[in-house]
């Protein structure tokens, strides 16, 4: 595929897309007021003031909308972010969210539906914009491509009803983040951070007016940070981000047109399952008698081969590496006599690689012997063993731990477009707001990886080891040079450009004490997916002795198998709510969704021919009471879902070493309850907290039958939130507990992981500097207080993990301090 043709006709239609639906979104343009005490999801920051917009047609009150909405202020995010997306999202009912490999690709989980982690099914978008358009493409998450920063307003988080209607619509659930936009007056926030084991980083974040008479405003925030890891790897994280927003307000007040912008290069390293002991699955001590907290190491960052057409060098040392951005273009106008008109466009391009470190080398995962090593690979016992770095001897008792990783090369571009025709009206008592939409997205993205192994120590920042073996006649072959192992595990290289194309229609009805919501929606997409097809090639012919893995290179030969895939589905969606009393509503919403199978997924046969295209169909119920009065907010609420035919997809160990995306079609069923309290103890202490209750099992599944009825692996049945707040303006000081409940780590529902608590401590003092809101302020962040050892996975690339000695698993992040001096102008 001609990349840069490509990204020129995806501009092209851009500007098309711009000029017919001619420049920010309403929701943008109202801020929530926040409570000086941050409160957990779901709490009302004003009770009957806070207005939530997203997946409705108007403006509304959290309370009042027949849907599950959860909402975080400014101050929240501010306070509950440390490493990752997952510090947040865990906050949120029925949100599981792993962040144990870092800053980025968080995995998330939601109401029991089956999925192999990140974002498939609840989009990332900021400003009601999406991230990408299309997941699937490849299996990098959306967080890679943007970050959060201090200019966030405020997060929602939307759920069930009709919320699968708008834009790009989703049935599971919109992560929906919007930025702060300039108004009259400027102001601005900076921070500086300072963590232990080496990390610093600096917010800012201004608004202000660019020009009052012309109605011009101006929002800019970014960060750059340096980290070299809440777990030491000799590999850092650095970069950062910056992005913003201009707006015009229309002279006559009728709405406004907003420039949206962003630019990212940033390097994060990312944190996969390692050994661990078998029976008490805590960490185990390596050869030098310290515990081994990570086995990513630099000293691979030399490693190379030679390859049809040249060498390749890894950049493994980059991590998750993302240099792009997004532009995008929004507005919203009133037309008089109830009649109205908003859009938004955008358009996004990303260099991105994943440098993606495994947990084992696909044949035996966990620290060998040297002798165990040699006898699982049928290698002769006659072997030499030494140090890559200076050619010292390994000691003969030394564990060895071989091991692989992954260049994940994934350029991307995007473009997605939506308007919106609306309408106010009244008949009788009832207020009726309209909406007719069309949405388009058209997505492009390769996914090049190239599968490395190699051999080492089984310590910290292991050394690489080098392995030549002799036969009975003393003939020398070379099996690990300068700690390479094997050239060719694995390569693929694949492209895919998914379109996708919307109409919907929905009702928003309100009367003095009903709320109805209804709509539809019928969508089409389109994917093109072309796969390189690979040989074994000879690209070493000189270096004498070497083994056939080292000799020999898996590459593509230049033939290209290419498929199509299109299909068609529809959604429903209704909610009803009634004011029982002031302050207590009962809702309902029932919808019937859909999800177009990941491109990923799709099997191509040798003539291009594909598998049946199917989208998959889910419904989902949900009844629930909102109550809001004096001290007192709360929320009860019962949930069911059924998911028939997804297609999941798991990247797991193939033959030889190799990794292989393995597709895996479901059907699950899950149902549970959700609830929500908050309690204004004091005038400045609140208690905030959630649970979620969630049962769910397979209903069906194609390759191993055996395991319908099992749980979902890396589904809790128990999450909860429990907090206490405190601000009197001047002193503030929170301790909140975040529990994950048992699961467990593959379908076969044969290894149970104990559920754990993540206790974290946020305390601050606040001296006024002058009027308004100049404040400098010095807080303390305790992450993980107590220093939990919590498992958040097994190996997922194990189909069915066993223990014996070791388990291997990916534990929570360490306890990690960290000091913020923040200054508000």
């Amino acid at each position: 595929m001609n990349y840069a043709k490509s990204s020129r006709s995806m501009r092209s239609m851009l500007l098309a897309g711009a000029v017919i639906v001619a420049p920010v979104p309403a929701f943008a343009q109202v801020a929530t007021p926040a409570d000086p005490v941050a409160p957990a999801a779901d709490q009302s920051t004003e009770q009957d003031g806070e207005i939530v917009v997203t997946g409705t047609s108007a403006a509304r009150r959290a309370r009042d909308t027949p849907l599950s909405v959860s909402t975080l202020d400014a101050a929240q995010l501010q306070r509950t972010a440390a490493s990752s997306q997952a510090d947040i999202l865990n906050t949120v009912p029925s949100i599981k969210a792993e962040g144990g490999g870092g800053e980025v690709a968080v995995n998330v989980f939601i109401k029991g539906l089956p999925l192999g982690g990140t974002y498939q099914l609840t989009p990332l978008q900021y400003d009601g914009i999406p991230v990408l358009s299309s997941f699937g493409l490849n299996s990098s998450a959306y967080d890679v491509y943007y970050r959060n920063d201090l200019g966030i307003e405020r997060l929602e988080f939307v759920r069930g009803g009709v919320s699968n209607l708008f834009g790009s619509g989703s049935v599971a659930g919109l992560i929906n983040y919007i930025s702060k936009t300039g108004h009259d007056t400027t102001q601005g926030d900076a921070q500086i951070e300072w963590a232990e084991r080496g990390r610093v980083r600096g917010d800012v974040a201004m608004s202000g007016p660019l020009s009052k008479d012309a109605g011009l405003y101006y929002a800019v925030s970014g960060y750059y940070r340096y980290d070299d890891g809440p777990i030491r790897t000799g590999l850092p994280t650095k970069g950062g981000q910056i992005r913003g927003n201009i707006r015009k307000d229309l002279s006559d007040g009728s709405g406004s047109v907003t420039l949206f912008g962003q630019y990212i290069n940033d390097r994060v390293q990312f944190y996969l399952p390692s050994p661990l002991d078998g029976t008490t699955r805590k960490r185990v001590p390596g050869n030098d008698g310290r515990d081994v907290n990570s086995l990513l190491t630099d000293a691979v960052s030399g490693l190379g081969f030679n390859r049809p057409g040249g060498r390749f060098q890894t950049q493994i040392a980059d991590g998750v590496y993302t240099n792009g951005g997004q532009v995008a273009l929004a507005f919203t106008k009133d037309l008089g006599e109830g009649w109205g008109l908003n859009g938004k466009a955008k358009y996004s391009q990303y260099a991105h690689r994943f440098g993606f470190f495994l947990d084992g080398d696909g044949l035996a995962n966990v620290p060998q012997t040297q002798a165990g090593f040699l006898a699982l690979r049928g290698l002769p016992s006659n072997a030499t063993f030494t140090y890559a770095d200076d050619n010292s001897a390994v000691p003969g008792n030394a564990i060895l731990f071989a091991n692989r990783f992954q260049d994940r090369i994934r350029p991307n571009h995007d473009v997605s477009a939506e308007i919106n025709l609306t309408k106010e009206a009244t008949t009788g008592d009832f207020r009726h707001n309209f909406t007719l939409g069309y949405y388009f997205a058209n997505a492009w993205a390769r996914d090049n990886t190239i599968t490395t192994a190699y051999l080492g120590a089984f310590n910290n920042q292991p050394r690489l080891i080098n392995l030549t073996v002799r036969d009975a006649a003393g003939n020398p072959t070379i099996i690990s040079n300068g700690g390479l192992l094997d050239a060719g595990v694995g390569y693929t290289n694949n492209t895919a450009k998914q379109s996708h194309y919307a109409v919907y229609l929905a009702d928003q009805i309100e009367a003095d004490r009903l709320v109805f919501d209804f709509g539809g929606r019928l969508e089409w997409s389109d994917g093109h997916i072309a796969r390189a097809a690979t040989s074994t090639t000879i690209t070493d012919a000189t270096t004498p002795n070497l083994s056939t893995a080292l000799r020999n290179v898996v590459w593509e030969n230049g033939t290209v198998v290419r498929g199509k895939v299109s299909a068609m589905s529809w959604a429903l969606s209704a909610g009803v709510l009634y004011k029982l009393t002031p302050s207590l509503n009962v809702y309902a919403n029932a919808n019937r969704g859909f999800f177009f199978p990941a491109l990923n997924s799709v099997s191509i046969n040798a003539a291009g021919l594909t598998q049946s295209y199917q989208p998959e169909i889910i419904r989902q119920a949900e009844v629930g009471l909102k109550y809001g009065a004096g001290r007192i907010t709360a929320s009860l609420s019962g949930f069911y879902n059924d998911l028939k035919n997804r297609r999941t997809v798991l990247l797991v160990n193939g033959t030889g070493g190799s990794v292989v995306e393995q597709v895996t079609i479901v059907s699950t069923k899950a149902y549970g309850l959700e609830g929500v309290l908050g309690v204004r103890l004091l005038d400045h202490l609140r208690f905030d907290g959630n649970v979620s209750l969630v049962h769910d099992e397979f209903t069906a599944l194609d390759i191993t039958p055996q395991f319908i009825g099992n749980k979902e692996p890396r589904q809790p049945n128990v999450l909860y939130n429990a907090g206490l707040y405190y601000d009197d303006g001047a002193i503030d000081a929170s301790m909140a507990t975040t529990y994950t409940g048992p699961n467990y780590t593959d379908n076969s529902n044969a290894i149970r992981l104990d559920g754990f608590n993540t206790v974290r401590l946020v305390a601050g003092y606040k001296l006024p500097l002058g009027s308004g809101r100049q404040a400098v302020r010095l807080g303390v962040d305790v992450y993980n207080l107590f220093d939990s050892q919590g498992i958040s996975e097994g190996s997922p690339r194990q189909v069915a993990q066993t223990v014996g000695t070791y388990f291997v698993g990916r534990p929570i992040l360490p306890r990690r301090v960290s000091v913020k001096l923040s200054l508000s102008f």
